[in-house]
């Protein structure tokens, strides 16, 4: 393989190494906490809570919304541009929709939080920048901070799906441990394959 391939490999590594240890040392527990709060609040008065984004923050999107539905939090996966064509009537006033944007300030994402909003819903916003558009239309906003993506252009989401999908995974940590899941229920909820099998010193 060509030296500059290997360089851009080493780089990468790197910069994971460094930046994502950065990222985990900022990580604001108070902000985690509000957002498991405002979901808890929604859900005790039957609120629903749902995930959406666009682009590559779409993906990540689909896999917290499965995530959390294991963990005893159940949520769903809203489409980020399909939700003003008709995907906002699975909302319902009262829910929280959780909102992941790098930039905190595309023209796609700023006509469906809008929508969102509009049908009443209390957005928890996921972005790098705190003063970001995004930030300051949620009702509580997460960093997912990083300065450099890793790639040999530094555009490709890199870095920062690893930030939005780790801040989310610790919401997700919360919100089951708040719920005190067992393995019993963990199991039933997911029956499939290793994860759906009692170990013995849960039995």
């Amino acid at each position: 393989m060509e030296s500059k391939c290997m360089e851009a490999y080493d780089r990468f590594l790197d910069i994971v190494k460094t930046d994502l240890a950065d990222f985990i040392g900022q990580m604001d527990a108070s902000d985690i906490e509000d957002a498991a709060d405002l979901i808890l609040e929604s859900q005790a008065k039957g609120g629903r809570v749902h995930i959406s984004g666009i682009g590559k923050p779409g993906h990540i999107a689909g896999y917290i919304a499965s995530l959390m539905s294991s963990t005893g939090t159940p949520a769903y996966f809203l489409h980020g541009t399909e939700a003003v064509h008709g995907s906002c009537g699975q909302l319902v006033p009262g829910d929280v929709v959780i909102f992941i944007s790098n930039s905190g300030e595309t023209a796609e994402m700023r006509a469906t939080v809008t929508a969102v909003k509009n049908n009443g819903c209390y957005v928890i916003g996921v972005t790098r920048n705190p003063e970001s558009w995004l930030a300051k239309e949620s009702a509580v906003h997460l960093t997912a901070g990083v300065p450099r993506e890793g790639g040999p252009l530094d555009r490709a989401p890199r870095m920062s799906i690893l930030a939005e999908t780790l801040v989310l995974q610790a919401l997700s940590v919360v919100l089951q441990a708040h719920r005190d899941v067992t393995p019993q229920q963990y199991v039933k909820w997911h029956p499939g394959g290793s994860l759906g099998k009692l170990r013995d010193n849960e039995k």
